[in-house]
C-alpha cells in the first residue's frame, strides 16, 4: 500500500449539485481524479503506483461517486472508509454537494436530463430517493458546499480556494522576449512593446551585444521613461497574475517585444522575471529571438520610430 498520498478527497452529493464541475476544478488544480469508480476497487487504487510521469509523489487524490457508481451503498461506503483510516491510517475527508430540491429541478428541467433514479418519472420524485439514500454519507462528510445559489464558475471559485493549497493551481508562467521584425508569438496572453526605449542596436559598441549584457542593460535603463514604464508594468501584472489563477487559467504567457529581439525586449524581460520570481511567482524565460544574427535591415525600418535617430 502507497503512504505517499497526502491528500485523499471522496466527492459525492446530490445528483446535478455541480459534482462534475468540482472533479474538473480539481483536475485543473493538479488534482489525480477517479470519477463512478466501483467500492470494490477502491482498494485496488489505493494501492496502485501513481502514474508515470507524476510531479509528485504526494499528488492528491479526488475519488467521485454517486448515485449512478456501480454497486453504489451509502452504509458500506461509510463503513469502508473508517475501515480505511482504522488500519491503515489513512486520511480521507468526504465533500457532499447539496442543492434545495426546487433549484434541482429547474437544473433538470433545464438541462432536459433525466434524474439517474427516476428515469421513468418525475425529477422530484428521484430527487427525494437520492436524498434519503444519502442521508449517512451526508451525516458522515466533513465538507458540504450548498450549490443551490452558485453558478457554476462561483462553485469552481470556491473549490480553487479551499483546495488550491501550496502550489497547486499556480498557471505556467513564462515571460518571453521578441522581435517584431520576426512576428508576434502566437500563443502571448500579454504583448508589450518596449519599442519605445533608445535601441542600443544604434550604438556601434553595444549593437554586437544582448540585453544580458551589463553595458547593454545599463544603457537601456538609462531611458528616461524606462523605469516609470517598466515598473508600472510590474504593478500590473503583480495584479493580474492573481486574478488570472482566480480564474482557473493554467497558462499565461507575457511578451515583451522589441524591434530585434536582442536588445531591450531581452533585458526588461530579465527584469521582470526577476521581479516576479522576488513575489513568489516562478516563471520560466524564453529569449525567442536571441539567437538571431543582428540585421540592419531589421532595425532600420523603425530607426525613427525608436525615437532615437541612427547612430554612426
Amino acid at each position: 500500500m502507497s503512504s505517499d498520498r497526502q491528500d485523499i478527497l471522496l466527492v459525492t452529493g446530490m445528483s446535478g449539485a455541480g459534482k462534475s464541475t468540482v472533479l474538473r476544478t480539481l483536475e485543473d488544480l493538479g488534482w489525480e481524479v477517479v470519477d463512478n469508480l466501483p467500492l470494490l476497487l477502491l482498494d485496488r487504487l489505493l494501492s496502485a503506483p501513481l502514474p508515470k510521469g507524476a510531479e509528485r509523489s504526494t499528488q492528491p487524490l479526488a475519488i467521485g461517486f454517486g448515485a449512478k457508481t456501480r454497486d453504489f451503498d451509502p452504509a458500506r461506503i461509510v463503513a469502508r472508509i473508517k475501515a480505511l483510516g482504522e488500519e491503515q491510517g489513512r486520511d480521507i475527508g468526504t465533500l457532499f454537494l447539496d442543492c434545495a430540491g426546487g433549484e434541482l429541478e429547474r437544473r433538470y428541467s433545464e438541462t432536459r436530463r433525466r434524474h439517474p433514479l427516476a428515469l421513468d418519472r418525475p425529477a422530484a420524485d428521484g430527487i427525494a430517493r437520492e436524498r434519503e439514500l444519502l442521508a449517512p454519507i451526508r451525516r458522515w462528510a466533513n465538507r458540504l458546499i450548498d450549490t443551490t445559489d452558485l453558478s457554476a464558475n462561483e462553485l469552481a471559485q470556491q473549490v480553487r480556494a479551499t483546495f488550491g493549497g501550496e502550489g497547486l493551481g499556480e498557471p505556467t508562467l513564462q515571460v518571453m522576449s521578441f522581435g517584431f521584425a520576426r512576428g508576434l508569438p502566437r500563443n502571448a496572453d500579454l504583448v508589450f512593446d518596449m519599442r519605445f526605449l533608445r535601441n542600443p542596436h544604434w550604438v556601434p559598441e553595444l549593437r554586437p551585444g544582448t540585453g544580458l549584457d551589463a553595458d547593454v542593460s545599463a544603457y537601456v535603463a538609462a531611458d528616461p521613461a524606462y523605469e516609470g514604464a517598466v515598473g508600472q508594468i510590474e504593478s500590473l501584472l503583480l495584479l493580474l497574475l492573481p486574478r488570472y489563477r482566480a480564474e482557473g487559467k493554467s497558462y499565461v504567457t507575457v511578451a515583451f517585444g522589441c524591434t530585434g529581439g536582442r536588445h531591450r525586449s531581452v533585458h526588461v524581460t530579465e527584469r521582470v522575471a526577476g521581479r516576479l520570481r522576488e513575489a513568489g511567482f516562478s516563471p520560466t524565460v524564453l529569449h525567442r529571438d536571441l539567437a538571431t544574427a543582428p540585421q540592419d535591415s531589421l532595425e532600420g525600418a523603425s530607426g525613427n520610430a525608436d525615437g532615437v535617430g541612427k547612430q554612426n
